[in-house]
């Protein structure tokens, strides 16, 4: 199974639409997660028309009301579990109880793996027994001014995590950066 992982669109405020070469990845993908900041759902029917689709409520998306829409989502997909949501501490200034604290707090039970957004920063963390994973921000990376910017995928193979982050640019994708295996504890 393969996710589509994107967050941090700003739309309309950065485009109209969301850039071709995003929405070309996300057309082979089985679901795709959204970890919020949107600002209006029409971002959310552009990539439900690829995939069924789910939201995590970001801090722009206030008065947003939608079925695929919630703060905090516990989903499972091939036998894994993945949670998403919009703020969440850095993985990499925090510790491995300061991140465990925080989704103890905010989900019902531990995902394997925990997608958000916020920082517009991509990155890839294993803390503890969690994976990590920011897209990034196709349209404005890194917080800063509109330009290509980042994805990722998530692939859930019958006993391992792929997670591949894509940098967008004229000709389609390329690698951002290497994927990080993650072995499924299966009973």
């Amino acid at each position: 199974m393969r996710l589509g992982l994107i967050a941090d669109t700003h739309m309309p405020g950065s485009l109209a639409d969301l850039w071709p070469q995003a929405m070309d990845l996300l057309s082979d993908v089985d679901c795709i997660l959204h970890a919020g900041d949107l600002h209006t759902l029409d971002i959310v029917d552009q990539l439900s028309a690829l995939a069924p689709t789910y939201v995590s409520r970001g801090n722009g998306d206030v008065g947003l009301f939608d079925d695929r829409l919630q703060d905090t989502w516990i989903l499972d997909f091939a036998g894994a579990t993945v949670g998403m949501i919009h703020h969440f501490p850095s993985p990499t200034r925090k510790s491995t109880a300061d991140i465990y604290r925080y989704v103890d707090k905010h989900f019902e039970r531990r995902p394997e793996i925990l997608i958000y957004g916020h920082t517009h920063l991509e990155g890839i963390h294993q803390v503890g027994d969690i994976l990590c994973i920011n897209p990034g921000s196709p349209t404005l990376p890194r917080n800063q001014s509109l330009r290509l910017g980042t994805i990722a995928t998530l692939d859930i193979l019958p006993d391992q995590i792929k997670t591949t982050l894509w940098q967008l640019n004229e000709d389609g994708v390329e690698h951002h950066s290497e994927f990080l295996p993650h072995k499924l504890e299966r009973p």
